[in-house]
């Protein structure tokens, strides 16, 4: 095989739907990858499961599988996706009865044994504070993050859709490579190349001007029509970076170069389960409108551990926000905001007033220019009694006719936080395997269907 062409159709778990369908109905795709995990999503789906045992797995997936089975099944486009989330199991059989709704049945291949909550060592320190795990509360989930040696089985059973867990995000791109080029697994220069087509494409709309236009030094032409990007990727793993004619966006060497070092700590040993990828000397060139090629990764053998990702129950969160405008809107939201401390008295921890528009984002030392005519206050608490939490809500609301004058469109909520804390195990303390979901008989209209 000369080169395979593929693409990424989502970034994260609530990206759009609509240019993945492009992708694969216009892209001439052997592989569309849907990323759709975060450090913190698989946390949430899990306390999801823990609520309704049902609900594990992203909750667009089968939209997803909705839009995209009929464009799957007729272009011969296979699907890989960390969207199984807390249950890749359960998300495979919804997969399957999805695509059999819409008309085109598929087999899905569900990769199992990310999840290590019973083999995680809770003595370890958490890599963010060096504080044993166990002792930030009670641990409810904890997945490694696989890489492409745990798909490439899923891929050799040949089922047109692959759906894991917490899989690396460039993992969902390399697994597909190596099963089309045969490339080895300690083929570290390859799979370093791989891997930085992979880093380049995971975040779909970011390669294509998404989170890059910020006019008028940065402009991106039809953003609202904003394609996702595609890889034309050579059996040496070097690629070219694209996007569909046409479509929305721009690909060039800014944004590719923008891509490469996002969430890159060291770009000199970018840490897969595949690979310690070196991306110091990758270089990217335009090759054509819209085109960039990329190669000059090289790699070294990979990590002995994997990264887990953990959630713990870490109390509840409560918070509310209230609107001032006019003359004093800031003035009035500040004293709003000392109203609700002093009326708390205390009782909730991590207690943050912020006023949107003026210190939110950066704090009071950002500061600058007229005083805004409308603000938001925001207040939040978090503690591990509920009613505590509820307290916060509670004085929000209260503000209405209890607070200064002019308060409006009040918006309040309780929620119970799920904490993310990070750790290594043993590669050989994780075990993956392959569940094999068959295609379903597509799903007949009735008569009033048809009539």
């Amino acid at each position: 095989m000369s080169r395979i062409r593929i693409g990424c159709g989502a970034g994260f778990a609530g990206d759009r739907i609509a240019p993945a369908v492009d992708l694969v109905r216009d892209g001439r795709l052997d592989f569309l990858a849907l990323e759709c995990l975060g450090e913190r999503t698989v946390a949430l789906a899990l306390a999801r499961r823990l609520r309704d045992p049902s609900a594990g797995a992203d909750p667009l997936l089968a939209k997803r599988i909705r839009a995209l089975a009929g464009p799957l099944a007729a272009t011969g486009t296979r699907l890989v996706t960390n969207a199984g989330a807390a249950d890749p199991e359960a998300a495979a059989h919804l997969a399957a009865r999805v695509s059999a709704e819409a008309g085109a049945p598929m087999d899905v291949a569900a990769v199992v044994g990310d999840d290590v909550l019973d083999r995680i060592d809770l003595e370890q320190p958490a890599w963010e504070d060096g504080k044993p795990l166990g002792e930030h509360g009670e641990i409810v989930s904890a997945n490694a993050y696989i890489g492409a040696d745990a798909l490439l089985p899923a891929l050799e059973t040949e089922a047109r859709a692959v759906v894991c867990g917490r899989a690396a995000d460039p993992s969902l791109f390399l697994a597909p490579m190596m099963s089309a080029f045969g490339w080895g697994a300690d083929d570290w220069d390859t799979l370093a190349r791989g891997t930085t087509v992979g880093h380049l494409l995971e975040c779909a709309g970011q390669l294509t001007g998404g989170y890059f236009a910020d006019p008028p030094y940065k402009t991106v032409p039809g953003l609202a029509r904003l394609g996702y990007p595609l890889g034309e990727v050579a059996p040496d793993g070097s690629a070219v970076v694209t996007k569909l004619p046409g479509a929305g966006g721009v690909v060039d060497t800014r944004t590719v170069a923008e891509q490469l070092a996002y969430e890159v700590t060291d770009p000199s040993a970018y840490l897969t389960p595949d690979v310690a990828a070196d991306f110091t000397g990758v270089r990217a060139e335009r090759v054509g409108p819209d085109r960039v090629e990329v190669r000059g990764a090289v790699g070294r053998p990979r990590p002995d551990a994997l990264k887990v990702s953990g959630g713990y129950r870490a109390g509840f969160r409560g918070e509310g926000e209230i609107g001032y405008a006019g003359r004093g809107a800031v003035r009035r939201a500040r004293l709003a905001g000392e109203v609700v401390r002093e009326r708390l008295g205390g009782a909730v921890r991590d207690l943050s007033i912020e006023v949107v528009g003026v210190d939110a984002m950066h704090g009071p030392q950002a500061q600058e220019g007229a005083e805004p005519y409308e603000c938001r206050l925001r207040v939040a608490g978090r503690s591990h009694d509920r009613e505590a939490a509820e307290a916060v809500a509670e004085e929000v609301d209260a503000l209405y006719t209890s607070g200064p004058a002019g308060g409006g469109g009040v918006r309040v909520r309780v929620d119970e936080v799920v904490g993310v804390l990070s750790a290594g195990i043993p590669r050989d303390a994780v075990e993956t395997a392959v569940v094999r979901v068959a295609a379903r008989a597509a799903e007949r209209p009735t008569d009033a269907e048809e009539g």
